[in-house]
């Protein structure tokens, strides 16, 4: 960074205190990588247009109502909390350049255009590295910044990713029916942990070199990254995988089962396989093939008879049984499950907070769990352009004549 400011996170915490992150994205992968930073301590602003455009995860869905009348997603609600808000038209030259100045003082920017938007901006990659060297820029977009013209620039949601990097093809149960989303947002989410992981490794190489870098994040490559053997299948053994459900096509048991009064998956691999057949009482030496043969006569046998054990009990004592025997088994949990687990509470996974549009507010606290530098929610979400004084008048230095000048052409 060119100069020093002070820390706007009133009292600093977590293991990413002093890191300094701009986010100019919209609806979830990128804008989710950088509040995963917030929670964790690091300094974000997150910049909407100033035109009443604004980031349509506001209002995308399920919405929630404080004191006022204003209308607020619970998924903006959950995931935009500790980050400063503030309003900036970056297509316009005065917009730039403030852009520039607030890119001087920090450590990384994200983003999510689609691919040639900031150039038509005056903000390429060269440019915004020339105003600060030391900057890690990671562009977030569907097919990613370079490869083949014909895919460059276009437009990608969730379940578009989910598709085109492969996962789609896996999920659900096979032909005739039909490929199945993963949900809620999974394509993006991912995509989120990418950004996130990829800039910070960048700020690492910055703060022991001086030197930032560029970062090209597709959508379609992290989901495609997490296809496991899918791809060495099929270079290596022409193998096309296909949708098998919820059951493993190598071994079982694997798969969700029906009890008498809902859901448990269950898993057993090896020497669990045994004390499985003992558990729901047949003979594990006569079953063993079964455990790998999941379509032959024997496992199809073997899957009956654990299906007929599960299926008259109710799924607290398949559960307990199960867990018993150490044998891996849990519920299929919905959030009213979730919210009242023993477990959840114990580990204090739902936590409570103040949000500056709804008000008092429960749901899912920052994780995973640091000994030393625990993640915090400090603020819930705002409203649009809650901080702009805030950062233009005592971060950029922005006189009062200035900030109302931009403030009555729309550039904030």
């Amino acid at each position: 960074m060119d100069s020093e400011r002070p820390d706007l996170v009133p009292e600093p915490f977590g293991p990413l205190r002093d890191v300094k992150i701009v986010s100019t994205g919209t609806l979830v992968a990128e804008p989710f990588a950088a509040h995963l930073a917030a929670a964790f301590g690091a300094e974000v602003i997150q910049i909407e247009h100033p035109s009443g455009t604004t980031d349509p995860w506001r209002r995308l869905d399920h919405r929630m109502k404080g004191d006022g009348p204003v209308e607020v997603a619970s998924c903006f609600v959950q995931e935009r909390r500790n980050a400063f808000y503030i309003t900036l038209d970056l297509c316009t030259p005065d917009g730039r350049d403030v852009f520039l100045r607030l890119l001087r003082t920090s450590d990384i920017w994200m983003e999510s255009s689609r691919p040639g938007t900031l150039a038509k901006w005056g903000l390429t990659d060269d440019v915004v590295l020339e105003a600060n060297p030391a900057l890690v820029v990671t562009h977030v977009s569907g097919y990613g910044q370079q490869g083949h013209p014909d895919y460059l620039g276009r437009a990608s949601y969730d379940m578009i990713g989910q598709a085109f990097g492969g996962l789609m093809h896996l999920t659900g149960f096979p032909d005739p029916e039909p490929p199945v989303r993963a949900v809620p947002y999974t394509g993006d989410y991912i995509s989120a942990l990418f950004a996130l992981w990829s800039s910070l490794a960048a700020y690492i190489y910055s703060q022991r070199t001086g030197k930032g870098q560029v970062i090209d994040v597709a959508q379609f490559e992290a989901v495609h990254q997490i296809l496991g053997g899918t791809m060495v299948q099929y270079f290596n053994q022409n193998v096309v995988r296909q949708r098998t459900g919820n059951k493993s096509p190598t071994f079982q048991p694997y798969d969700t089962f029906r009890t008498s009064d809902g859901w448990v998956v269950l898993g057993a691999l090896g020497p669990i396989f045994d004390r499985t057949c003992k558990v729901i009482g047949i003979d594990a030496e006569k079953y063993a093939a079964a455990a790998t043969s999941v379509s032959s006569e024997l496992g199809i046998e073997f899957d009956r008879h654990l299906r007929g054990w599960i299926g008259v009990r109710s799924a607290t004592e398949v559960v307990r049984t199960f867990n018993a025997a150490r044998i891996p088994c849990c519920p299929v949990m919905s959030s009213e499950d979730m919210a009242h687990d023993p477990h959840y509470e114990a580990r204090g996974v739902h936590v409570e907070w103040e949000d500056l549009q709804v008000g008092r507010v429960k749901g899912t606290g920052p994780a995973p769990t640091f000994s030393l530098t625990p993640g915090r929610i400090w603020r819930g979400s705002v409203p649009t352009g809650y901080d702009n004084d805030l950062i233009y008048r005592e971060v950029l230095d922005l006189t009062e004549t200035e900030l109302a000048d931009l403030q009555r052409r729309q550039v904030v």
